[in-house]
């Protein structure tokens, strides 16, 4: 979990001065609007649009803009959205899963080919990358003022989380996929705003690359997040302590 947790921690500091807001906000709308559509309006009655809705708050989408994602679905059997995944490698072999949601499929799988054909990249047959990765719970909030981290912990581990880890007040927590459910009832019992939970594919191991390399596995990751068809992007990179450093510049 090492490797991993240094790339979240990275993620997570340019995320915060990240000035790509709208693309951020297209995923996360996009994420409500499947979820609306497939469990209904009633967040209450449907937990994938209550746990959408919660990531959404926890990147500062506007209310008004989470409302229109949902009325999106209602009265209407047009929205269909299809979710794909696409697994690969980049250069230096670093394994690459990719998870999209799509109104088009055609344009989806066209546009994620021409990223790996031009990165020195390669598809996959789906399902050969599976056996690399761990579909693990992930949640990453910052650390309540006054709260005592110990006894945090306590509580997290008791509801099911198997690591926690504090960068400075930033927190991020994981669980089993089947805990997922109870750690994010805990922390709502809490009353802690998470900035993100959800499922992710976590690598068995980790890989390190020269920089050289790096920049062009950066450059198909950057590629592949900034489409607006591609929800999440996960991958077995481990970055050295210098090359964190400098990412985090």
């Amino acid at each position: 979990m090492a490797g991993h947790s240094k790339w979240a921690n990275i993620k997570h500091r340019k995320g915060a001065q990240d000035a790509k807001r709208n693309k951020l906000f297209t995923k996360l709308g996009r994420e409500i609007t499947v979820a609306a559509k497939e469990g209904g309006p009633d967040p209450e009655m449907n937990p994938r649009l209550r746990l959408a809705i919660q990531n959404a708050k926890g990147s500062n989408m506007p209310k008004d803009t989470i409302e229109r994602a949902i009325k999106k679905t209602q009265g209407s059997d047009d929205i269909i959205f299809e979710e794909l995944t696409y697994e690969g490698y980049s250069k230096g072999g670093i394994a690459i899963y990719v998870e999209c949601s799509t109104d088009n499929t055609r344009r989806t799988v066209q546009n994620v080919k021409s990223y790996f054909a031009k990165l020195e990249g390669s598809l996959a047959k789906n399902g050969s990358l599976e056996f690399l990765f761990d579909r693990k719970g992930v949640f990453n909030f910052e650390l309540p003022e006054g709260m005592d981290e110990e006894e945090l912990e306590l509580e997290l581990i008791d509801a099911g989380a198997d690591d926690i880890e504090v960068h400075e007040q930033h927190v991020q927590v994981t669980s089993v996929m089947e805990d997922f459910g109870a750690v994010n009832k805990k922390l709502e019992e809490l009353n802690i705003e998470v900035t993100s939970a959800n499922l992710q594919r976590i690598p068995h191991t980790t890989k390190e690359v020269d920089d050289e390399v790096l920049e062009v596995v950066m450059k198909l990751i950057d590629r592949l997040e900034d489409d607006d068809d591609v929800q999440q992007v996960f991958h077995d990179l481990e970055l050295t302590d210098a090359q964190a450093e400098k990412m985090l510049g």
